[in-house]
């Protein structure tokens, strides 16, 4: 394509049955927000485009558990969703969702379009159906064992352990996820896009057309899913939770949600356009708009295959000119989990840590799973932010503006000649702008920002081979020069930083008296300089003219202390624990025995009176007990949990007529009775009144 007249640019639509996690923010949100962001500092024309995906099975059934209508689980989580990409400044032009009127009504108009041309197949398919909740199960409401790999707690839909996309009726052994029940098969009406009829069209436009310009993660998938041969899917759905289906027929039938989440970008950007006053057509219609599509692995089918034939299907609609989907992040090692609370969820990270909405993007772009699957460390989150932001951006910018303080006032100086250096190091910043849009505009944001950080280091190593607080002592013409010069690079750094740390640039421009949307309150209108765009900083000779006042020094960053990042430890080995104890195997019940069996076992309360380590033996205690008939010596494997000093005075149940044996030269004459808890430690199973009398006998 030649230069777009205006971009469309889209971000998969947050499902709202749980807050943003860093996972989202990495695979979408902030690669999304880094490009629409550029793009407008280069002066084009853009509508950035989400909003919350409300319908679909996962939606009800969490409205099931939680005793509440779907329509209370959506509300919900979408207003701490849009709230927390507010906070965290995701730069949406519009933020819209699925259950809004105007969604309701782009979604049936299409899918009527579509049904009018004749372009759905209408079948009447036999669907798994639960007898005694006398509904139809969606994908999501049957599991069972998967055919391809054994997982018996696949669903309906596919195999979250091997990941191969499944039908409900291909399960073995498939249960209600309502009820229990084993389903049964019954008759029902539905209609299908025939992906087959556009799998000649779809190798042509991506296996030909995107071989080059689309990332191989992608391109790899998609070509898989062709070469294995499309077949017709279905774009409707028996439940009562969602877009009903528009046609004769369709009574208690929804749109599929994979079908009407997609048109929910339609629908926002008419949304966006009501609002200000515009035309969406263009922005979804015409040839010299780009659209891009920003989602994650788990999408690319539906983005790449599915939407595209739905939209050349329509006729009028343009496809997306690059679908840049990341790969997963995975946290401290292990595949981030929802259900099992394994994520840094924003909302949390925006109250624990106030004010760094930067440092997280900056870890997340540093770290971002760009061609494969990536790993986010707490550890390596503490390191981006001191090393680098603190150490390197953070204080170029501080010795910068100190300096020029202290000197000067705060006022910008008049340079004198400038040396070879200075030359060169102003000819590097004016290379910078493009440097980093090539590896922009090729969606390569992590190498992006590295570059945006080499100027902080250009900046820091100009600083520090020049020494002004030296020179300053005997030229002070070539101060002058020399923290001019370090102030072009400051003003540098506030533009080309606003795509990758939007609130650090902000509040370097307003440190360096720059005009933003709003009044900085650092000074009148009057006194600011407008701030550079993206190409100002190759062009331009002075971004800061001399005579500008600047303000006063304020720190971008601060240092992430070591208590910080392990109480975040602490959070994930709580959840870790909290999983494991979930998960643990209850131990089978033995074989059943008679009433008789059991009166014969002698159980008596008793109190530890003394106990020591059995000498070269770990796990050992040596106790003597008070049974209330006798003092006795009783030998317990509870030395790993317990310590001698621990267990003098504890009340505990002893089985007292268990035959003495003999460990180590020592004769044990009872037991104690243990249980062990869900993190694997002894617990001592007593009575709970501490006033029981020794001796006393149980039943």
């Amino acid at each position: 394509m030649n230069k777009p007249k205006r971009y469309t640019i889209t971000s998969a639509l947050p499902y709202t049955n749980g807050p943003i996690h860093i996972g989202h923010l990495a695979g979408v949100y902030v690669p999304a927000d880094i490009y629409a962001r550029y793009l407008r500092l280069t002066g084009n024309d853009v509508v950035f485009i989400g909003g919350s995906d409300e319908h679909g099975v996962p939606i009800t059934i969490k409205a099931k558990n939680e005793g509440v209508t779907p329509q209370d689980v959506v509300d919900k989580y979408h207003a701490i969703i849009k709230q927390s990409f507010e906070e965290f400044g995701i730069s949406f032009d519009n933020y819209s969702r699925t259950s809004a009127k105007i969604h309701h009504e782009t979604a049936s108009e299409f899918f009527k379009t579509l049904y009018d041309k004749g372009d759905f197949i209408e079948e009447i398919t036999e669907q798994l159906y639960d007898e005694k909740a006398n509904q139809f199960l969606a994908d999501r409401f049957v599991t069972g064992t998967c055919p391809k790999c054994g997982n018996e707690e696949a669903y309906g839909d596919q195999c979250e352990k091997c990941g191969t996309s499944l039908n409900a009726t291909d399960l073995i052994n498939p249960k209600s996820a309502l009820t229990g029940n084993v389903p049964t098969l019954k008759e029902t009406k539905h209609w299908f896009l025939p992906l087959d009829k556009h799998e000649a069209f779809l190798r042509e436009w991506i296996l030909e057309g995107h071989k080059k310009d689309w990332k191989p993660n992608v391109y790899g998938q998609v070509k898989s899913w062709i070469d294995d041969g499309l077949r017709p899917r279905a774009v409707t759905r028996d439940l009562d939770w969602g877009i009903p289906v528009p046609v004769p027929g369709g009574e208690g039938k929804v749109l599929y949600v994979w079908f009407d989440a997609p048109i929910g970008y339609i629908s926002s950007t008419k949304e966006w356009a009501q609002r200000e006053g515009k035309d969406w057509e263009p922005y979804w219609k015409s040839d010299d708009t780009k659209l891009v599509h920003f989602i994650g692995k788990d999408n690319i089918v539906f983005h790449c295959i599915i939407f595209p034939a739905m939209l050349k299907a329509e006729g009028s609609y343009i496809l997306p000119e690059n679908v840049p989907a990341n790969e997963f992040l995975n946290l401290e090692g292990n595949k981030l989990s929802t259900s099992k609370n394994w994520a840094v969820w924003l909302p949390e990270y925006l109250k624990e840590f106030p004010n760094q909405q930067d440092v997280l993007r900056y870890a997340l772009t540093a770290n971002a799973p760009e061609t494969k699957d990536n790993d986010f460390t707490w550890k390596d989150f503490q390191a981006r932010n001191n090393n680098e932001l603190v150490a390197i951006f953070g204080n170029f910018i501080n010795r910068v503006v100190v300096l020029t303080n202290k000197y000067y006032n705060g006022i910008v100086p008049d340079p004198g000649t400038f040396s070879q250096v200075d030359e060169e190091t102003l000819a590097a910043v004016k290379a910078y702008p493009e440097v980093i849009s090539s590896s922009i505009e090729r969606y390569r944001f992590r190498e992006a920002q590295t570059e945006l950080m080499n100027l902080a280091r250009l900046g820091n190593k100009y600083l520090a081979d020049e020494e002004p607080w030296k020179v300053i002592k005997v030229d002070e013409a070539r101060t002058q020069t020399i923290m001019y010069v370090a102030l072009q690079i400051a003003s540098a750094l506030g533009t080309l930083s606003e795509p990758f740390l939007p609130f650090t640039s902000e509040k370097l421009k307003s440190i360096l008296n720059l005009k933003l949307n709003h009044n900085n309150g650092n000074a009148s209108p009057a006194e600011l300089v407008e701030a550079s765009q993206w190409h100002d900083v190759s062009v331009k000779d002075a971004l800061l003219p001399v005579g500008h006042q600047i303000g006063e020094a304020e720190l971008l960053f601060s240092k992430i202390e070591d208590e910080t990042i392990q109480f975040q430890l602490d959070k994930l080995e709580a959840s870790k624990k909290a999983n494991e104890a979930a998960n643990k195997a209850v131990e089978p019940q033995k074989p059943t025995i008679t009433f008789d069996d059991f009166t014969k076992l002698d159980f008596r309360v008793g109190t530890i009176l003394e106990a020591e380590k059995m000498p070269k033996a770990k796990k050992l205690l040596v106790l003597k007990v008070d049974t209330g008939m006798d003092v006795r010596t009783i030998v317990s494997g509870i030395a790993e949990s317990f310590t001698p000093e621990e267990v003098v005075g504890k009340k505990v149940t002893v089985l007292v007529n268990l035959a003495p044996r003999e460990l180590r030269g020592v004769e044990s004459q009872g037991m104690i009775l243990m249980t062990e808890s869900a993190e694997g430690k002894l617990v001592f199973v007593n009575p709970d009144d501490a006033h029981v009398p020794n001796g006393l006998y149980i039943s």
